[in-house]
């Protein structure tokens, strides 16, 4: 129960963050098809995050979306198994049971959340889910704090993660 309360509070905390700064840009990070059309995101840095993140720990992000993004689309015989059970009971097996994707698509969400309060709002930058962009784009936007002049967004950021809590 303590753990749902903190993850309830982290949540509340980035919400006001996004009402405290405002949004000074945003970039995308594009879908990668060079493999085909398994959803996966390019690696490659976007030039507006120079100063704002390092490269290792964007990269280190997106990879692991991309083995998630790998994992969920994954082939195996439980996913066999959900479609034999969709189609005997026509559909309304999914009523009562989430699908193994579903499962994993929850995983990506907690993830990204997690990266969020850790690595990215401290520094004045905030991931979207994916599946909120339609599976196309990697969402990063950029805030600066509306309070101060500061050209330094992510120290405003903190300052205001700070007074959030």
């Amino acid at each position: 129960m303590r753990v749902q309360t903190n993850n309830v509070d982290s949540f509340h905390n980035l919400q006001e963050l996004r009402h405290s700064a405002s949004l000074v840009t945003k970039v995308f990070v594009q879908r990668d098809y060079s493999q085909g059309t398994v959803c996966r995101f390019q690696t490659k840095f976007p030039s507006e995050l120079d100063n704002r993140i390092e490269r290792t720990l964007l990269e280190e992000t997106v990879k692991t979306l991309n083995s998630y993004y790998v994992e969920a689309e994954k082939i195996g015989g439980q996913s066999y198994l959900e479609g034999c059970l969709a189609c005997a009971t026509a559909y309304i097996v999914f009523l009562c049971m989430e699908t193994r994707y579903d499962k994993v698509l929850k995983k990506i969400s907690g993830y990204i959340q997690e990266q969020n309060e850790k690595i990215y709002a401290p520094r004045g930058l905030l991931l979207t889910d994916p599946i909120e962009r339609g599976m196309r784009v990697l969402e990063i936007s950029l805030f600066e704090d509306r309070g101060s002049g500061s050209s330094s967004p992510s120290s405003s950021m903190s300052s205001a993660a700070g007074s959030a809590r």
